[in-house]
């Protein structure tokens, strides 16, 4: 970090009303140049169809010219290229993909708000946040439920990053910032036209676009207020028996001690995100029974891909499992066979290093502590349909049962492992840390 940011974030951990000025002139060539070794240059191309690779080319005197656009205020916002990416089930998600340039000024930009709003997110508070990663919201949330709730509210926002209010945003951003020029550069990305597929070019009257580089701490920073603070606040004093909040960016989870608390919740959670232009989905949104004490009765809820449920030990403790969602179970292998389609003519080398890959980042994400039977389940069906796509390289069988497995073991396949560190186990390379 910055020696500039650190004292931002010292200043903002001393004083949670302190307002900051002159942050706009932060903008300046380190930042930008900090901002460049960010971000991903193998993202998509803009608007401009400026490749990281061509911008590296004069670097010196590209960034040069981006800190003179903003110290001479002429930097305009680019069009936004929207893209629609499968999202399962028929639907399809937009994607928001910005320019280079604009990407390098929103880095330097994200920097500088997370140095100050770090200081303030709370715990609950997980997606999208430096250090901060889905495994970890599941196994506090697991850890949590293991407490005094028998209710838990499963929440989702429809179309969350579309629905952001601009106004409430800029209301929000003031409380902790003054400097009015970076307040107009924030406003110029929310404003940007955004070039939809057919060629048209809307102008948004709300919504941040998902996939920029500023959308991901501008959308923490909106439900900071709308959710993470209220229910901090205003639920957690209201309620006589323990209530909790875990949220990863626009999906959250609460758990209640008390039923007619979780029932209240549920009936005003759709009020407050109405007053901010936020609208609750409903067939996602429901209070769940949750408890050790009837099994039987207790259902099991869904949260970040995972599947949580009580159950018992060998030893008849009771605890929370988890496992690899169903629903999200049966994407992975739908993927996974249009992946083995489209690759089973490459080399066997190239197949089994492209898989392994993808292996890594599947049990990096679903190798959580307890969950070795969704692991061996996704596994063992993956294996089924790759000696499935490989005997159909040719007009003949390729592989027998005994031949396939000797060939994925000779050019080294890996195998399901669990890649979760127990909170209290140190990693071995920390020592020397």
């Amino acid at each position: 970090m910055q020696t500039s940011l650190r004292g931002i974030a010292r200043k903002a951990k001393q004083d949670s009303k302190y307002r900051f000025g002159n942050l706009y002139g932060m903008l300046n060539k380190q930042a930008l140049y900090l901002a460049w070794l960010d971000i991903n240059k193998k993202a998509a191309t803009g608007v401009d169809k400026e490749t990281a690779k061509e911008f590296e080319k004069n670097l010196e005197a590209n960034l040069e010219a981006l800190v003179e656009e903003l110290k001479s205020k002429r930097y305009k916002a680019r069009l936004v290229k929207r893209v629609n990416i499968p999202k399962g089930e028929g639907k399809t998600r937009p994607l928001g993909l910005t320019a280079l340039r604009d990407k390098i000024v929103q880095r330097a930009t994200a920097r500088i708000l997370e140095a100050i709003y770090e200081q303030d997110f709370l715990k609950c508070s997980y997606g999208y946040r430096p250090g901060k990663r889905a495994q970890e919201a599941v196994r506090d949330l697991s850890g949590e439920l293991m407490r005094k709730y028998n209710y838990v509210v499963e929440a989702d926002i429809r179309d969350y990053f579309n629905t952001i209010d601009h106004n409430w945003l800029i209301k929000m951003l003031e409380l902790r910032i003054k400097d009015t020029a970076l307040i107009r550069l924030i406003k110029k990305w929310l404003k940007a036209g955004v070039l939809d597929t057919d060629g048209r070019v809307i102008n948004p009257e709300t919504g941040c676009p998902q996939g920029s580089v500023i959308s991901p701490i501008l959308a923490n920073i909106y439900l900071h207020y709308v959710v993470d603070l209220w229910f901090e606040k205003i639920v957690k004093p209201r309620s006589s028996g323990d209530s909790n909040i875990c949220r990863f960016a626009d999906d959250f989870v609460c758990a209640f001690q008390n039923k007619d608390e979780a029932m209240r919740f549920y009936c005003v959670l759709g009020k407050r995100l109405g007053k901010f232009g936020l609208k609750l989905a409903e067939e996602k949104t429901k209070v769940i029974k949750f408890s050790r004490f009837n099994m039987q009765e207790s259902t099991s809820f869904d949260f970040l891909g995972f599947e949580f449920r009580w159950k018992q030990s060998r030893k008849g403790k009771s605890f929370v499992g988890k496992r690899t969602s169903r629903s999200k179970l049966r994407k992975s292998l739908k993927a996974f066979t249009q992946w083995c389609k489209d690759n089973r003519n490459k080399r066997i080398r190239r197949i089994i290093e492209m898989l392994n890959a993808k292996f890594r980042g599947y049990f990096n994400y679903y190798g959580v502590i307890g969950n070795s039977e969704g692991l061996c389940d996704f596994y063992g069906a993956a294996l089924h349909i790759l000696y499935k796509w490989m005997n159909r390289r040719s007009q003949k069988k390729s592989y027998t049962g005994d031949e396939f497995s000797a060939m994925i073991k000779r050019y080294g396949l890996i195998t399901p492992r669990i890649t979760e560190v127990p909170k209290n186990q140190i990693r071995w390379e920390e020592c020397f840390v």
